[in-house]
């Protein structure tokens, strides 16, 4: 591929919709779309895989398993398109405009596929109640995030001083309402997860397969600064602002040791399992949804990178630096115990290990495709990233799945996806683990990837 440089040969097709004709189309960045598509691709193996490799799926609490990183890349994706795509629309009205309609439909999309309404793949029913609706998801925590850092960005091209060869150190400065965005947003962040009371809270376990369902159960708190499962204000706020309710009602928490003797395996509780266990938590909450933009404004700084720094190596060693920094600075604060690794509460560290590591993973399918030229190694991934939505909900979300169990003979489990599962690959290997894992790769992840390259043969892609 031709080196990319300057500002009119860079991929603005995503982050904005493209249906304007008036607007100047240009080159995509592959890696880019490689990148977004080995996150789709990593959300839908761990999420189909993970019960059977609990390794790669969320961690309990703390720490940091494979699907956690799933999350802070699409942030980090997301907030590097924005400049991409937000430098050919001058108009500021018009760029608010087509922002605050993709928030929109981000929006309703989450609501529809992870607010209860769709119960794909397993469950051939859909609807929801409304007074159990769950308000959080994925694509609810991308639309705030992106809503906010397009905005930022929009409104701060004014204050943004003029150079025109911006070097390392002088693209700080060129964007430093970013970074103020940032530091005010993070301090706001830890005001409140160490500074807020947590009290002592009561639940009704609603589960009937639980020795306690329909009973009240109480978690004594009363602390401050407290990060552990039961006491930490992210629970709190999202329980006093959302409603216990409309929380998610199996956290990964389930799989922790306090909870099950099967941990990291989801199993039956322990007779002495504290209360909380069997409380909801949502891991898209209010509070780590506020934490979780920092990972889009890193992701927006390294897509002004890509836009004002002219050759590959001034690229690399800007991202490849602060990468590591980042990578350094979350390491540090976890293994010194100042702030664990934790996806359920987003917190610092896990905001630097998870930039830093997308920095790195990003600048390797950059080094290899934009700038050696090896694309074809990648095809399926990149097929995936450039039809991103359409694989999302067709596959991570089940809706295809779902559309395919709904045709069975005899037994709502007799359906061609389970007779797959069962006969090419669990009874072909002789075991399950091993069975899923290739059903997922081949069945799921290559599927889509070839039907996604099919589609862009023929032009055909789902933008939202």
């Amino acid at each position: 591929m031709a080196e990319i440089k300057g500002e009119h040969s860079l991929n603005v097709s995503e982050g904005l919709p493209v249906s304007d004709k008036n607007l100047p189309k240009s080159k995509r960045v592959a890696s880019l779309d490689i990148f977004r598509g080995l996150t789709v691709a990593l959300m839908i193996l761990v999420d189909d895989a993970g019960g059977q490799w609990p390794m790669i799926g969320h961690a309990p609490w703390n720490g940091c398993n494979l699907a956690d990183f799933v999350m802070p890349f699409f942030l980090f994706i997301v907030g590097m398109a924005i400049p991409l795509a937000l430098k050919r629309i001058p108009n500021r009205l018009l760029a608010v405009k087509k922002v605050l309609v993709r928030t929109l439909k981000l929006l309703f999309w989450g609501l529809l596929l992870q607010g209860g309404f769709s119960h794909a793949p397993d469950n051939l029913t859909y609807g929801v109640d409304m007074k159990y609706i769950r308000w959080c998801g994925i694509l609810q925590r991308i639309a705030l995030a992106y809503l906010v850092v397009a905005l930022v960005e929009i409104f701060s091209r004014s204050a943004q001083a003029s150079d025109p060869e911006p070097t390392q150190l002088s693209i700080f400065k060129l964007y430093y309402w970013h970074w103020l965005v940032f530091a005010c947003i993070l301090a706001v962040y830890l005001a409140l997860l160490y500074g807020m009371y947590v009290p002592d809270w009561q639940f009704t376990v609603h589960n009937p397969d639980s020795i306690y369902n329909g009973t009240t159960l109480t978690v004594t708190c009363g602390v401050r600064g407290k990060l552990d499962p039961p006491c930490n204000v992210v629970g709190y706020i999202d329980r006093e602002v959302l409603g216990m309710n409309h929380m998610y009602k199996r956290p990964a928490w389930r799989r922790s040791e306090a909870c099950t003797d099967k941990s990291p395996y989801e199993g039956p509780f322990k007779r002495t399992a504290p209360s909380w266990c069997y409380a909801p938590f949502e891991p898209e909450g209010i509070l780590s949804s506020i934490s979780a933009i920092l990972s889009s404004i890193i992701g927006l700084h390294f897509g002004h990178v890509l836009v004002q720094l002219q050759d590959h190596s001034s690229r690399l060693k800007h991202w490849l630096l602060l990468g590591l920094a980042f990578l350094a600075s979350g390491l540090i604060l976890h293994f010194t115990h100042a702030i664990p690794l934790n996806k359920q509460l987003y917190t610092l560290s896990y905001v630097c290990v998870t930039s830093g590591a997308a920095a790195l993973v990003f600048s390797a399918f950059y080094i290899m495709v934009d700038i050696w030229g090896l694309t074809f190694l990648f095809l399926p991934l990149k097929w995936i990233g450039m039809n991103a939505m359409l694989v999302y909900v067709m596959a991570a979300e089940g809706i295809f799945a779902g559309f395919i169990n709904g045709w069975y003979y005899d037994d709502p489990h007799n359906t061609l996806t389970y007779w797959i599962q069962k006969h090419v690959f669990i009874n072909v290997w002789h075991s399950k683990r091993v069975g899923i894992l290739l059903y997922v790769i081949f069945a799921e992840i290559l599927f889509w990837a070839i039907l996604a390259g099919i589609l862009h043969r023929f032009g055909i892609y789902w933008k939202l």
